[in-house]
């Protein structure tokens, strides 16, 4: 695994970890339970899209990212804090996990386009399905609350 590899690998589970936090985050916050159901699932799937990137890092003899980046907590702290001002704060929750899902989808793909064919190709392409679901789910909260 080459050096830039393991830089972009990093790189997608400190956002996947980032944006796990998130989503755990709002889920505590949101008042609709079948909401909170949702970003529940949606955290759990993104622990499973960590876990795997983590274990084929391993498995290449790197060491892989294990926590997120220390700009992201005053980011995250700077989301929060905006959303708790909101009035309908669970549709600003959907809409700000979606633009960072959306974020986190587009990085992964940027990826697969920089990293060269390998194991670690098979792992991303395996995990971008589950993105790609969990992006279709809170885009169709985002559009249902845009209404």
């Amino acid at each position: 695994m080459s050096l830039e590899t393991r830089h972009l690998c990093n790189g997608l589970i400190r956002r996947s970890i980032e944006l796990r936090a998130l989503y755990r985050h709002a889920a505590a916050q949101v008042s609709e339970p079948g909401l909170r159901t949702v970003l529940d699932e949606e955290a759990q799937s993104l622990d499973a899209v960590i876990a795997e990137l983590q274990t084929q890092m391993r498995n290449h003899d790197r060491t892989p990212a294990t926590r997120s980046r220390m700009i992201e907590a005053a980011r995250h702290r700077f989301d929060v804090w905006l959303v708790r001002g909101m009035p309908r704060s669970d549709d600003a929750w959907i809409r700000l996990l979606a633009r960072h899902e959306q974020g986190l989808l587009r990085a992964f793909e940027r990826v697969l386009t920089r990293v060269s064919a390998g194991d670690m190709t098979t792992t991303l392409h395996r995990q971008l399905p589950r993105l790609q679901s969990i992006h279709l789910d809170m885009h169709s909260l985002a559009k249902a609350v845009g209404q």
